[in-house]
């Protein structure tokens, strides 16, 4: 098992994924975000059933840095309640866990 992480956050279009990703950068929060774009939500909400045209961010990060990166989203996120989901990485190729936290630098 090492400390990193994949983070899932659903957004409602490009321009929002593009900039929560390059805050998220920028701030050293994550080394990587990868935006796939069209995918299908389909979901209750507020007791109805609903059907969205999402992108869906794929964060590359450590444990450490979850709480802030969490924070942040929350910050720039048009949704009151985002999908925000952390996922252990179990393994991985070395050079690469080795670039995340390289990219990332130290956790403040």
């Amino acid at each position: 098992m090492t400390d990193k992480r994949i983070v899932l956050v659903a957004v409602p279009n490009r321009e929002t994924g593009e900039m929560i990703a390059e805050k998220v950068i920028t701030a050293h929060l994550a080394a990587c975000v990868n935006i796939l774009p069209s995918i299908t939500s389909i979901y209750t909400w507020e007791g109805k059933l609903e059907k969205s045209d999402e992108l869906l961010l794929i964060i590359k990060t450590r444990v450490a840095a979850f709480e802030s990166l969490k924070k942040l989203i929350l910050s720039l996120h048009p949704y009151s309640v985002p999908e925000i989901l952390s996922l252990p990485i179990e393994m991985g190729f070395h050079r690469y866990l080795q670039w995340i936290d390289d990219s990332m630098g130290e956790i403040s």
